[in-house]
């Protein structure tokens, strides 16, 4: 990378696609609202500009933290320039909704409840689920960050959400994930649950999270996909192949999982530090 000015001026050469990938990754915030409205006016939506390259940016991100090669206090920086630039682009798409709004009045496509759990305060992600939701004529009701699971699920009956949708990013919010699928549970609660967030897995959701929770609980990867697995599990034609088809792929990760247990060789730490 380097500071240098053969560097910066090397990266501003390349495509505005390119150069907010490569924004994000390095957690350059400099230029992010000149390059997002410069995507603005190539690919012609904001939507586009989210869905395309500040995704793609931010799924290297998740790769990178995911393999060990990224560290939190990266990440973070990167979710910053992530919200820098949807806050730019947001009053666009409003602007869209509006006039979207004044030719044709279009019913909710459903309701859906989003909240960073308890004890982790990181929104980015969530954030952008939420966006990208709305623009797709979804009802988001969004909680904020630091919420307890009683609120959650109070909420999430009160307002007879379609589905629930949590966001964590720190290591322990992964356990208070399986807490409040396992309260879901307890009261019988019939909405599907969406796991996201740069600490959260498939193989996680498939081990810790699903197996306490009768239905459909559904790991999405990123933002970008949300649209594709809510419209799954709201579409009465589509939702139960869907959820039977995650099913059996959680089950079968959730074999292989436990399979490689016993092949497991642990290293005493004394020997570990030698």
């Amino acid at each position: 990378e380097g500071s240098g000015s053969n560097t910066v001026e090397e990266w501003r050469t390349k495509s505005v696609q390119e150069r907010l990938s490569h924004a994000l990754i390095h957690g350059i915030v400099e230029y992010i609202d000149s390059d997002a409205e410069e995507a603005r006016v190539v690919l012609g939506r904001p939507l586009l500009v989210i869905e395309g390259p500040l995704m793609s940016g931010m799924n290297v991100v998740g790769d990178l933290f995911g393999a060990g090669k990224m560290f939190l206090p990266q990440v973070i920086k990167s979710a910053r320039v992530m919200k820098k630039a949807v806050a730019y682009l947001i009053p666009f798409m409003e602007k869209e909704k509006e006039l979207e709004g004044a030719e044709s009045v279009q019913r909710s496509a459903g309701t859906i409840l989003l909240a960073t759990v308890k004890g982790d305060v990181h929104d980015i992600v969530k954030n952008i689920v939420g966006v990208v939701l709305g623009c797709n004529n979804y009802n988001v009701i969004d909680l904020g960050v630091m919420v307890p699971c009683e609120k959650i699920l109070s909420i999430a009956q009160e307002k007879n959400v379609d589905i629930v949708g949590l966001s964590g990013l720190i290591t322990p919010s992964l356990d208070e994930m399986t807490f409040v699928g396992q309260e879901m549970n307890r009261l019988k609660m019939k909405q599907p649950l969406l796991i996201g967030g740069a600490t959260t897995s498939k193989i996680h959701t498939a081990v810790k999270i699903a197996p306490h929770f009768s239905q459909p609980v559904v790991h999405v990867l990123d933002a970008s996909r949300s649209v594709t697995v809510v419209a799954s599990l709201l579409d009465k034609n589509l939702k139960q192949d869907f959820a039977d088809e995650i099913s059996t792929h959680y089950a079968e990760l959730r074999e292989n999982h436990y399979k490689s247990l016993p092949d497991r060789k642990y290293t005493p730490l004394n020997k570990a530090r030698n």
